[in-house]
């Protein structure tokens, strides 16, 4: 298989679970005509009856999701842009999430939702918001952020598989920025589970999405300059894998952890909490943050979107400050 950029491995993975399978379809806003990302070009010609425009009504797409799902359908939904899917929310924490329990596991949920989310496209204030920290919280709901396109071919193929609903989210920037060989490539096939993408024993450095690659790129100028960093890809956001971070933070004594989501309340605030509540013998350093400052809204103007995103330079120069404990 060629390389791949991430839209066209969503793209595909879509088309071959159309393919495969007759209970799967795609429902949301422009879908037919391939949406604003094109992440559905050319699937309504194969598939007519089975990818189907939605009006705008974010609660209406995720509550037909529901209805489908709960009837046998594995329906896969996309949410235009994360921003909007706030009008889903009840739908999706009220219902969805509470749909095995509430049955005491007798009914099931096989349902996806798809939403692009994320700044560092110059969306202003509508079209670039981090909203993971907001469903990670809620239990019954899988959230899974890859960040290079051979996981998001793995990762969607285990969440339209899944027996319970998944919040599948693709950082919009990434779409036609990140492309790998996908030959050999390596691809997390089970949603829950972190991989360390770059060992070293200076520090960790755990971050997901666009930032998992910022963060990479930051450890590449710290290696020339002497401090070698292992770096986590954490892949799925809820559950977490627990079991990576802790034994990354144990090996390094040093963490830092990187999302663009606001500071206050944003995951890294709950990863640290698991660091502190089970590896604190463990380190050398406080654990330290990069993330968006507490702004309500991602800024448009192209420097104040720049101030507002953390980025390679601000990951390392966080990196040397942990570094010198």
């Amino acid at each position: 298989m060629a390389a791949m950029t991430v839209i066209e491995a969503v793209r595909s993975t879509l088309e071959e679970a159309l393919g495969a399978d007759e209970r799967v379809f795609l429902l949301g806003e422009d879908v037919e005509a391939g949406g604003v990302f094109r992440a559905t070009d050319g699937l309504w010609g194969k598939h007519p009856e089975r990818v189907i425009d939605s009006p705008l009504a974010e609660s209406a797409i995720i509550g037909l999701a529901i209805g489908a799902a709960h009837y046998g359908m594995r329906p896969i939904a996309e949410i235009q842009f994360a921003d909007f899917i706030h009008a889903g929310f009840d739908q999706l924490c009220s219902e969805a999430s509470r749909w095995c329990y509430r049955t005491s596991g007798d009914a099931y949920l096989p349902m996806v939702v798809r939403t692009p989310w994320g700044g560092g496209v110059h969306g202003g204030q509508h079209h670039s918001q981090s909203i993971e920290a907001y469903y990670a919280h809620m239990p019954g709901i899988k959230v899974v952020a890859p960040s290079f396109p051979a996981d998001y071919r793995s990762l969607l193929r285990a969440a339209i598989a899944d027996p319970n609903p998944v919040l599948f989210l693709e950082h919009k920037r990434t779409y036609r920025l990140i492309r790998q060989e996908m030959d050999g490539a390596p691809a997390e096939t089970v949603i829950g589970r972190a991989r360390v993408t770059r060992r070293g024993g200076d520090l960790t450095i755990i971050a997901y999405g666009l930032m998992l690659h910022e963060s990479l790129a930051a450890a590449e100028t710290l290696a020339s300059e002497g401090t070698e960093c292992t770096v986590v890809d954490l892949l799925t956001l809820n559950p977490l894998d627990r079991e990576t971070i802790l034994e990354s933070a144990r090996a390094t004594g040093k963490v830092l952890i990187v999302h663009e989501d606001t500071l206050t309340g944003g995951l890294g605030g709950e990863i640290a909490a698991i660091i502190a509540e089970h590896a604190f013998e463990y380190l050398d350093a406080p654990i330290r943050r990069v993330a968006g400052p507490d702004i309500p809204p991602m800024p448009f103007h192209h420097a104040m979107e720049d101030f507002f995103m953390p980025n390679r330079e601000k990951i390392a120069a966080a990196a040397r400050e942990l570094g010198a404990y």
